[in-house]
């Protein structure tokens, strides 16, 4: 999950290189609906299969509630989570799919500490399982990483540099050893 709305979102794109550099048997899915998400209202909050839940949260509840693990990214707004991935996460706060989910946190700024940390506490109170090393480094600031050897990182040039490789296996690793547990 990228907690970015930006088409061209640094977090989107290590997340997308994540696709790519899946281990066998790994199957990684991006969520693309965090912009499509109603207002968290108590209110409307309904059990999953309940016709009244808004139709964008049954989706992201039913799409995090069929993975093993969940892998986000996200950016850091104001010292914060941004309001629309908090929304998310405020809309799985009533739903039984993050009790003791495994959740990897990858950070694509090494000055987005207040939103790590912040998600970490969110996380926890939820009862997820935040994973060891959480959250993991992986800085594309200032890389040379797409193809044309610009600064703009794409996904491809993201997942063939070698810190970002190694960092993304670490993540993997620390996923399927909570998975397994």
């Amino acid at each position: 999950m990228s907690g970015s709305l930006r088409a061209a979102s640094s977090n989107t794109t290590l997340l997308r290189a994540a696709v790519r550099l899946a281990p066998g048997g790994v199957e990684v899915t991006l969520y693309d609906g965090l912009g499509g998400l109603p207002h968290f209202n108590p209110d409307l909050d309904r059990a999953l299969d309940d016709p009244r839940l808004p139709a964008a949260v049954r989706d992201l509840r039913r799409q995090v509630g069929a993975a093993d693990a969940l892998l986000i990214c996200c950016p850091e707004y104001a010292h914060g989570v941004p309001g629309s991935f908090k929304n998310a996460l405020d809309w799985l706060v009533g739903g039984s799919e993050m009790p003791g989910m495994p959740v990897a946190l990858v950070n694509a700024s090494p000055r987005s500490v207040h939103a790590q940390a912040a998600l970490v506490e969110i996380l926890r109170t939820m009862s997820a399982e935040v994973v060891a090393g959480s959250p993991f480094p992986v800085s594309l600031s200032g890389r040379r990483l797409d193809q044309s050897g610009g600064r703009n990182a794409d996904e491809q040039g993201v997942a063939a540099d070698p810190e970002v490789r190694a960092a993304l296996e670490a993540v993997f690793v620390a996923l399927s050893a909570a998975i397994a547990r």
